[in-house]
């Protein structure tokens, strides 16, 4: 099977992964939840337009990439919710109360600063998450100010509490906030899942071998067909295991 990630690498390369097998995917037997992650009006836009044109009115825009991997994220979450599947929605957080964001933080000419200016109703907007996949009511909403969803906020404690061992990451961007949040999901010892075509970056080098790399250290990337197909399979096989 094609991989993304396969034109970027050499043939010793190839020669290597293709010899490091890996189990079968499966969700069966494991509680999973569905992370969502940076879907904000700022990544995409109100429209879909090239990448050099998008970041003109949202510098934070992933462009077109954003846009062509929304429809699969949509498909992800409605089937998620379909199964029952816990959803946490994941942003990032409003630093006008002088409590900073990593990107302020880096952006700061003087250290030690501090932010004491309301955002712009242009910035609050960009921070919106996007209609199409809005948090219905019992869906969290889970604010950070780092790159991973779990540093410094309540997301560990919540998939603890509700018996989690496995993860579904969806959103952007893959080489960012995604890396950064399957990292700490296998720190903290949680199976990470990550569908190929439900994240996306501005950088198509970069998503790719980010992936390639969280492939091969800390989650398994596999097609959204492949992780759709196994959501609805540990469905049904738990409700015949419930009607036995």
């Amino acid at each position: 099977m094609q991989r993304v990630w396969d034109k970027y690498l050499t043939a010793e390369e190839r020669e290597w992964t293709a010899a490091r097998r890996r189990p079968p995917f499966t969700l069966a037997g494991r509680r999973a939840a569905l992370l969502m992650v940076d879907l904000y009006r700022g990544g995409f836009g109100d429209t879909p337009e090239p990448l050099l044109e998008s970041v003109k009115k949202w510098p934070w825009s992933c462009g077109e990439y954003g846009w062509k991997a929304l429809p699969r994220i949509v498909e992800l979450l409605e089937t998620c919710r379909e199964a029952g599947m816990p959803i946490v929605h994941v942003t990032m957080r409003d630093p006008s109360d002088g409590l900073l964001g990593w990107i302020e933080a880096r952006n700061m000419e003087m250290p030690g600063a501090l932010i004491a200016e309301e955002l712009s109703e242009e910035v609050r907007r960009a921070t919106e998450i996007i209609d199409e996949v809005a948090p219905r009511p019992g869906e969290p909403v889970v604010t950070k100010s780092a790159p991973s969803a779990f540093w410094g906020t309540p997301l560990i404690g919540h998939l603890k509490y509700l018996g989690i061992d496995t993860v579904i990451v969806a959103g952007m961007a893959t080489a960012g906030c995604i890396r950064a949040t399957v990292v700490d999901a296998a720190a903290n010892r949680l199976q990470a899942v990550v569908p190929e075509e439900c994240v996306f970056d501005r950088i198509e080098a970069s998503h790719a071998m980010t992936l390639f790399d969280l492939h091969f250290r800390y989650a398994d990337v596999v097609p959204t067909a492949t992780v759709l197909d196994s959501v609805r399979g540990a469905v049904k096989t738990a409700a015949v295991k419930k009607s036995a």
